[in-house]
């Protein structure tokens, strides 16, 4: 018969040490904690929403193993109550050991966080985190994830309360999990086939700051992570006590089913603790010189620019950081993850850069995490840029920050800027080798969240974000926008009429362009956030989705819903297929006379052809051509020995999809209007 101790009126006896958290068992839970350097632990048992506890169990010294506290605790009923640590240990600041026992101390391996159900009431009547026993039973039924490839994705990011909070959403669950879950048949209809979340990982967005008019400004993005395996509470529609993320998982199951991914955006490069002057509610009074990394003097380094950096390559900290998207990976059938500024993860203890960081290298060998996206941020505050030269062991994507810049660049007239659009169409074949990581590593992008919407690139030449509350110092500077003629809104229909072809033309590039695509909620029907690059803290109009807009933009929506698809059907865009039976190269850059070899021309014209033979022995020859001049080019298409040149689209026309009216060009010669783009496609004999 099993002997139990008995402490703070409960039956305990030495818990399970391999299974971090709290964990509900039958008749039990077990909590289990790590500290390297603790002396003493005790666990702090609350009712819900009580300020003081009712219950607090010091663990037996004979319940430490090495550097774990684990307990059984028996008669606790996971529905009723909550439960926080308190630590002591060694205080040696200058040393990075600032161990206090009265404070609170958050799980790290907390599954869910009490007191912020409600978004932007702090509904906490204490100062500090706790948090909650979860139960997972969620029936994933037989249902498959989609597993596709990189080559084949559509990416879409999307923050999970901006999305649907505006009231021209049209959904009953605003600004929720389920709120998005209501809007997969758009997204459906749209062609996306991943969404990227940004953070869900619990967060309070209640740490903000005030603005210019005095009013609290709110932490909307959520990059300050408060607990890693926690979704945030108040994305759920209705209060979620031990119910294990319910609403996230039935939106993950839902857009599973409907082909399309998930990928979380993740911030482990820093926490909510912020600096010396931050709080102290989790891993500072857990480990401080193990958890974050430090200088000499014991002061936080702060290569993540939010006031600390997670040392993520001590052993402790790695094995948190994976045990954390195992977790996520498991419980929640997450598909892949976005790595925010992931070049700190390659970070040594003492900040300089490593070779070969054990951390990104037991992430792109781990098992579970097998068939998981990685996708990296591959740069940091602290100056380390790294995109295609990130540490990859050919399993890691990167964020391609070169095509953002140099396509942008090209887009918007710049000179000189020709032979960097090409390689940036082509893959980026100088950052990333075509025989390994050209197929899946670079992800392109325009704009995402951090930035100018792609409406905002073409309607503002500087960054207004007065309304953030530091006299419009922050957000970057160097946008590589162009206005138009205009600064902001405005109602000259010449200046409007080419904006719609400048979102056209970047849209076109975006989605003809070999790597995996992503862009940001809203651009496909011209959302704007009125100028503001750097939306973190506006909860509000600014941020959320105006859906009014895709009403306003239909013909743009309609242009990129095309382009979406027509990416689809035409894979020789994204993959290399067999040979082309004619004999082109699978991938080939062109000025206005086709194989001009002389890319480095000032000539503002450029063409990409991709060919080859699908796996049903149809030839598949794609033709995409954009003139970023303001004066027309007359052109010439690649002569064909078999078939015929057919125009697809044209952007200088209102109606830019021209697939429909079989518009052939026989002799292959063709006149650009300035600032314009097409695409054309060969048709064989039997295909007019």
């Amino acid at each position: 018969m099993r002997k139990y101790d008995k402490i703070g009126g409960f039956r305990v006896h030495p818990g399970m040490y391999e299974v971090n958290g709290a964990t509900a068992v039958n008749g039990a839970v077990n909590f289990t904690i790590t500290s390297t350097q603790a002396t003493y632990c005790e666990l702090v048992i609350f009712r819900r929403e009580a300020k003081e506890p009712y219950a607090i169990l010091p663990f037996p010294k004979h319940y430490k193993i090495g550097h774990v506290f684990s307990m059984m605790v028996y008669d606790l009923d996971i529905e009723t109550f909550e439960y926080a640590y308190r630590m002591d240990g060694p205080h040696d600041p200058a040393k990075g050991m600032i161990f206090d026992r009265t404070k609170y101390l958050l799980d790290p391996y907390a599954k869910a966080v009490v007191g912020q159900s409600r978004w932007g009431e702090n509904t906490r009547n204490h100062d500090c985190y706790r948090a909650r026993v979860v139960r997972h039973n969620f029936d994933w039924g037989t249902q498959e994830r989609p597993d596709l490839s990189m080559e084949e994705l559509i990416i879409y990011e999307l923050h999970v309360r901006g999305f649907t909070k505006d009231a021209s959403s049209g959904v009953e669950a605003k600004g929720t999990f389920a709120g998005l879950r209501e809007k997969i048949p758009y997204l459906k209809e749209l062609g996306i086939n991943a969404v990227e979340m940004m953070p869900i990982f619990e967060f309070d967005e209640c740490k903000g700051h005030k603005g210019p008019d005095g009013k609290e400004l709110l932490d909307y993005w959520g990059y300050n992570t408060v607990c890693f395996f926690a979704p945030n509470t108040s994305y759920a529609k209705k209060a979620e006590y031990n119910r294990e993320g319910r609403e996230l998982k039935e939106a993950i199951q839902e857009l599973h089913k409907n082909g399309i991914e998930v990928i979380l955006d993740v911030v482990f490069n820093h926490t909510a603790e912020g600096n010396e002057h931050g709080p102290f509610f989790s891993f500072k009074g857990l480990d401080n010189n193990v958890y974050y990394m430090l200088t000499p003097e014991g002061y936080y380094y702060n290569f993540s620019g939010c006031g600390n950096t997670l040392n993520c390559n001590h052993p402790v900290v790695q094995e948190m950081i994976m045990n954390c998207l195992r977790y996520w990976t498991i419980e929640y059938r997450v598909d892949g993850f976005r790595f925010d500024l992931a070049s700190i993860l390659g970070r040594n203890e003492d900040g300089s850069p490593m070779s070969q960081p054990p951390l990104l290298k037991n992430l792109a060998f781990d098992p579970i995490l097998g068939n998981v996206k990685l996708i990296a941020e591959a740069w940091d505050a602290g100056g380390m840029y790294q995109v295609g030269s990130f540490p990859s062991w050919n399993r890691w994507a990167e964020w391609n920050g070169k095509y953002r810049d140099d396509m942008r660049s090209f887009l918007k007239g710049d000179g000189g800027k020709l032979h960097a659009a090409a390689l940036r169409m082509m893959g980026s074949p100088d950052l990333y080798d075509p025989a390994t990581r050209g197929r899946d590593a670079s992800v392109n992008f325009l704009n995402c969240h951090d930035g100018f919407t792609l409406y905002d690139m073409y309607a503002y030449n500087s960054k207004h974000n007065e309304a953030n509350g530091w006299n419009n110092s922050d957000g970057d500077n160097n946008n590589l926008s162009w206005n138009c003629g205009f600064e902001g809104e405005t109602d000259d229909a010449e200046i409007m009429k080419l904006r719609i072809r400048m979102m056209k033309n970047a849209c076109t590039a975006l989605l003809m362009s070999r790597g995996t695509p992503m862009f940001f909620a809203g651009d496909e029907f011209g959302n704007t956030q009125y100028g503001n690059n750097n939306g973190y803290c506006q909860d509000n109009r600014i941020s959320w989705l105006d859906w009014e807009q895709k009403e306003r933009y239909q013909n743009f929506y309609e242009f990129y819903r095309f382009m979406i698809h027509f990416r689809k059907r035409n894979p020789v865009i994204y993959a290399n297929q067999k040979t082309s039976v004619i004999g082109l190269p699978p991938m080939s850059s062109h000025k206005a006379n086709p194989w001009d070899p002389d890319l480095d021309a000032s000539e503002q014209g450029l063409g990409v052809l991709y060919a080859g033979c699908l796996s049903d022995g149809t030839e598949d020859i794609v033709y995409v051509f954009l003139n970023t001049h303001w004066e027309a080019l007359q052109m010439q298409l690649p002569v064909m020995t078999k078939g015929s040149w057919q125009l697809i689209v044209d952007t200088a026309h209102e109606e830019s999809v021209l697939e429909d009216e079989r518009i052939m060009l026989e002799n292959g010669d063709y006149l650009l209007q300035p600032r314009s783009a097409i695409i054309c496609k060969v048709v064989f004999s039997e295909e007019k």
